[in-house]
């Protein structure tokens, strides 16, 4: 599990799926949250605008992320 320190909250989801390098852009964050490849606290998500905040556990492919509000 990775760690994703954030500064304000909330975020939107898509916006943490790009900035954390897990999809080269935007675009293709909304279309793999949009397909349900996403999950968010261990429930599929489909919202690309999802309000991400800390303590949020964020699941694509291999990878898991837990936010942190510093």
């Amino acid at each position: 599990m990775r760690h994703v320190d954030i500064t304000r909250e909330p975020v939107e989801l898509y916006k943490i799926l790009k900035f954390e390098g897990l999809v080269a852009s935007g675009g293709e964050a909304k279309l793999v949250i949009a397909d349900g490849q996403v999950t968010v606290n261990g429930e599929v998500e489909t919202r690309k605008r999802k309000k991400i905040v800390n303590g949020d556990i964020i699941a694509f492919g291999s990878e898991t992320l837990h936010i942190r509000l510093v």
